[in-house]
This record gives C-alpha cells, structure tokens and sequence, in this order.
C-alpha cells in the first residue's frame, strides 16, 4: 500500500461551530481531533476483530465471531454506534482536509481487505490450526496499520515507507 507523504498544516478551527467546519472545542469534547476531524473511536471496529483475531489460537470457537464481524465505513460506524456526536464526528470527517481523509480511507480499507480476505480463507479452510495461523498473520498485519491510523487521527506524519516497512514490504 503506497500513502502519500502528508505535510498538513494544522487547521483553523477557531471559528465558531458550523455546518462545514465545527469549532475545535466543540470537536474536542467530542473527542474528535480538531487538527485532523477524526475520532479515534472508529478504530474500536477494527479493534475488536483483532481482539477476536488473537483469542482464536487459544478458542477457535471464536472463529464463529470473527466470521459475524462485518467491515463499516467511517459513516457508517458513528451511524449505528452509540457515539454521542455522531452527527459531529461524521460532518468534521467530511470537512477534513482531503489528503489527510484519503490517506486514512486508504489505510482502512486496507485493514478491510486484509480482514474479509482472512474470513473468507476461514470460511473455505476450518482446520483449527490453519484458522490460528490465518488469525496470527491477519492481526500482525491489521495492527500496525491501527497504529498509523492512530497516528493520523491525532495529527501525526504518515511516509509511504512507514506503512511499507510495517507491511514487510520494505525492512528497514
């Protein structure tokens, strides 16, 4: 996965809340970055495949709730969740500065991709030993991808050699 360098300069969120730009105070007590207008919450998703991702191993009954787990977009997540500022957390996603969102959209649908894919070689494959090594390889690949997204919820640099390096692809 190829990410383009990021070089963003903070936002201006010292205007007062409205449609397009939400103010940052009001996105922080939101727990949504008012640098970046991203929430770190929508990382719980992924978070908990990975939880289910590590627990196979040790209970491959949980192969039965990894397989229920389905992917949800940014909107789609703070829709169906319980998340207070919902509708705040998705209008600062749609006003966050396009590279920054198309870098972390990047970035999820990759962890989507690595985790559909797992399920579907688990659904084709039921030997307890071959789902514990899909489920390892799986959760070492989503979890530093968790780590970059993280980063770039709460204002941090992403380089395309930091997501290659993580992904083996380019050791450094």
């Amino acid at each position: 996965m190829t990410v383009p360098p990021l070089a963003i300069a903070p936002r201006d969120t010292s205007t007062a809340p409205g449609p397009e730009r939400p103010g940052a105070q009001h996105l922080a007590g939101a727990n949504i970055n008012p640098q970046t207008g991203l929430a770190t919450d929508y990382l719980n998703h992924f978070n908990e495949a990975v939880m289910l991702l590590e627990m196979i191993p040790d209970m491959p009954e949980c192969v039965e709730d990894f397989l229920a787990w389905r992917p949800l977009s940014y909107r789609d997540h703070f829709m169906a969740s319980g998340f207070q500022a919902k509708d705040l957390a998705i209008r600062a996603y749609d006003a966050a500065e396009p590279r920054l969102r198309a870098a972390f959209d990047d970035m999820t649908a990759t962890m989507i991709t690595i985790l559909t894919t797992t399920a579907a070689a688990m659904r084709h494959t039921r030997p307890a030993g071959t789902c514990a090594a899909l489920a390892g390889q799986a959760a070492g690949q989503v979890k530093p991808l968790l780590m970059l997204a993280a980063a770039l919820i709460n204002g941090g640099r992403c380089a395309p050699d930091d997501v290659d390096r993580i992904m083996g692809q380019h050791p450094a």
